[in-house]
């Protein structure tokens, strides 16, 4: 009955009611659970509304955001006139405020755009001049002394900087999971593992009444918000309207140890290329350096290798900043995608699908430019007729997390005689204890990666060689899976094979010998 993609037919208004009343029901479904769609969610759900969250991954974030370099960029580098320059600024500006109110591990660190003669120094003052029309603050173009004195390891062949001293670093995983659990908190609903395959209207056009199939069974929403990634096109085209198309650009990035934490102060950025930001030395929230990205474009949306063509690229590019830099020092390598849609943002209602609104094209600065985004989605559903009445009460704030990583030693002994749990050290490299597995899985970590992006286990030197055993039976402790279940990073990745089918108690688990596959 409801065969096809987009068929213009259109159902009478009792039929339209049957057919609904079948379905998952919401005022508001987000299609991408990544960090532009979990603001949109948080920002809405101070409003008297039913939002859901659909994300086809095993959990939020692990998408394009889980390949997110952390940077809060102040607004450089960016062509005066694009949408996506003035959200970055106001992003920068609301950024500090939900860190505060998340309890996100925010630090505003500062940039250095640095220029290695004459030349590249006009470029700096076009660049500064183009920052201080978007109303970036403070911007110094700082010399040879200065930088001695405040990044004794970059370069001595470099002539100048641009510094922007309101650039800032988060931990990109940790900002997606609080922001969701606050959302959850107020009301909205994720629905993981969750892929839309249709889209279809039914009812009257005006009524903005959506059918959506997914590989979960079927939903209903009055308003849609597009923010699905690298498949963002695939998802507008559901609807009708394919007058853009994402092309993914891969960048490569790799890990430094985190011995190296005070390699660099700042941001270190080159003269911007054409394509990209260029190849940079990046400060991390959680202290190991990183370097890279490269941007090549690539047809392949789900191609996430990475290439010692690559490495000896961004290495290179990376030793010219800061000749300290070392490749015995990379302790992990990674790729990432960023759905590209042409120059600038796509933020938009569609006039052609009533109340579907497409946020697609989210490429850097996403990140930070995502809860300014979330505001402007706001403004859009207004004017697609969602009635949107406050809540009595939003709760705003959440209690921060435990990381001992981050924590001075004499609280550290405090907790641990609060709770032992603390002084059960799971991970030694990221010094992670059990107790913060634990509340990692109770706040929705469903694999591997769900541990790691939530609290660093398997993310220092030794990559999980000496935690990943007892990260796997803590997992299927508390979640009363088989051993065997326990995934990497969703269904098609499990770790084990070999387990005896009749089995599965979990408590015995320490008992069982493992076979890794």
């Amino acid at each position: 009955m409801f065969k096809g993609v987009n068929p213009p037919k259109k159902f009478p208004p009792f039929v339209a009611y049957v057919i609904i009343s079948r379905m998952k029901d919401y005022d508001l479904i987000i299609i991408g659970g990544g960090v532009v769609g979990v603001a949109i969610a948080r920002q809405l759900s101070r409003y008297r509304i039913r939002i859901a969250i659909l994300e086809k991954e095993a959990e939020l974030s692990f998408g394009v955001s889980k390949s997110n370099s952390g940077i809060i960029h102040p607004g450089t580098q960016i062509a005066p006139g694009l949408l996506k320059g003035r959200l970055c600024v106001q992003g920068n500006l609301l950024m500090r405020k939900i860190a505060r109110e998340l309890g996100v591990d925010f630090k505003e660190v500062g940039e250095l755009i640095v220029a290695f003669d004459e030349m590249e120094a006009l470029r700096l003052k076009q660049i500064k001049s183009d920052a201080e029309k978007l109303g970036v603050p403070d911007l110094t173009i700082v010399d040879q002394a200065w930088l001695e004195k405040n990044e004794p390891n970059l370069s001595r062949k470099v002539f100048c900087a641009l510094y922007a001293p309101s650039a800032g670093i988060i931990s990109p995983y940790r900002l997606v999971y609080d922001m969701a659990e606050n959302a959850a908190s107020n009301g909205v609903q994720t629905h993981l593992n969750t892929k839309v395959t249709s889209i279809l209207r039914i009812g009257r056009a005006q009524a903005g009444c959506w059918r959506l199939t997914t590989s979960s069974g079927d939903f209903a929403a009055k308003f849609i918000v597009n923010a699905a990634g690298l498949f963002a096109d695939e998802i507008s085209g559901m609807v009708g309207v394919r007058d853009f198309k994402i092309v993914p650009r891969k960048g490569e990035e790799f890990i430094l140890d985190k011995k190296l934490k005070f390699l660099t102060n700042h941001l270190i950025f080159p003269i911007p290329a054409r394509s990209s930001k260029g190849i940079l030395m990046i400060k991390t929230a959680d202290g190991n350096p990183m370097i890279g990205p490269n941007a090549h474009e690539t047809s392949d949306k789900e191609d996430l290798s990475t290439t010692q063509t690559s490495l000896d690229e961004v290495l290179a590019a990376a030793k010219r900043l800061v000749p300290a830099v070392n490749g015995d020092d990379i302790i992990a390598y990674f790729a990432g995608l960023r759905p590209i849609a042409g120059e600038d943002f796509i933020i938009r209602r569609e006039e052609a699908a009533p109340s579907f609104i497409n946020v697609a094209g989210i490429q850097s600065p996403g990140l930070t430019a995502s809860p300014a985004i979330a505001v402007m989605v706001e403004g859009l559903l207004r004017d697609c007729g969602l009635v949107l009445r406050l809540k009595l009460l939003f709760k705003r704030q959440r209690k921060a997390s435990v990381h001992l990583f981050a924590v001075p030693l004499a609280k550290t002994k405090a907790l641990i005689i609060k709770d032992a749990a603390y002084g059960d050290i799971v991970c030694r490299c990221e010094m992670v204890s059990a107790k913060e597995v634990r509340e990692s899985i109770a706040r929705g970590a469903t694999t591997m990666d769900g541990i790691k992006f939530r609290t660093r286990a398997q993310g220092g030197r030794c990559h999980g060689s000496f935690c990943t055993t007892r990260l796997m039976k803590i997992l299927a402790q508390e979640t009363g899976k088989p051993i065997t279940e326990i995934t990497k990073r969703g269904k098609g990745s499990e770790i084990v094979k070999g387990q005896r089918e009749t089995d599965h108690r979990p408590e015995t688990i320490d008992q069982r010998p493992m076979t890794y596959g």
